[in-house]
């Protein structure tokens, strides 16, 4: 089978499976999903929704995440991986949302990465998820297993080429038939 029809039945088969991929991180609105995402680093995303919460009980807007402290934020975070980080990101991710973005998620990656604790990664599941446009979280996990199923050449030692292939393929997909609900997201592919 040749990688094209190797792909192309990768793409059948989750159009098919999976026709409106959703992430597993619990959310209401696109700040608890920016909050939740940026916990999830190196984390479940059931560990994150267990702590979710308790973590928006006290914090559940951008200005009051903005207004604490890293000290007030850690001991609702502690069972998560890289807590004081993580801490110290939400604090400054709160002040950044109000000072910049008028307390409001943006919408770009570039915004979003400019916002602590947020990666390239994190913006595109954010962009993907809240904003429905198409963009995938590429990580080493996925690489690999593209690798083993045949889906980029042996050869390929970064990701970043195949990610724009693959996310351009799915726009023309996602032109030609807008009811499939398939997007090029981190659900589909982690």
């Amino acid at each position: 089978m040749t990688r094209p029809e190797r792909f192309r039945r990768f793409l059948d088969y989750f159009t098919s499976n999976f026709p409106e991929p959703k992430t597993e991180l619990a959310y209401r609105n696109p700040y608890e999903l920016i909050v939740a995402v940026v916990l999830s680093a190196q984390c479940t995303d059931k560990r994150v929704n267990q702590i979710m919460p308790a973590l928006l009980e006290q914090f559940p807007t951008a200005a009051e995440l903005g207004s604490a402290k890293a000290e007030d934020i850690f001991p609702l975070i502690r069972s998560i991986s890289y807590p004081n980080n993580k801490a110290k990101h939400l604090a400054g991710l709160g002040r950044l949302l109000l000072e910049e973005f008028g307390g409001e998620v943006p919408s770009s990656i570039e915004e979003l990465q400019r916002l602590p604790g947020v990666g390239r990664k994190t913006a595109n599941v954010v962009v993907s998820v809240i904003y429905n446009q198409p963009a995938m979280a590429v990580d080493t996990h996925v690489f690999r297993v593209s690798h083993r199923l045949g889906l980029v050449p042996k050869t390929a030692t970064t990701p970043w080429p195949w990610k724009k292939r693959w996310c351009a393929t799915f726009r023309r997909k996602l032109s030609r038939n807008r009811t499939t609900g398939l997007y090029c997201t981190d659900a589909i592919f982690a």
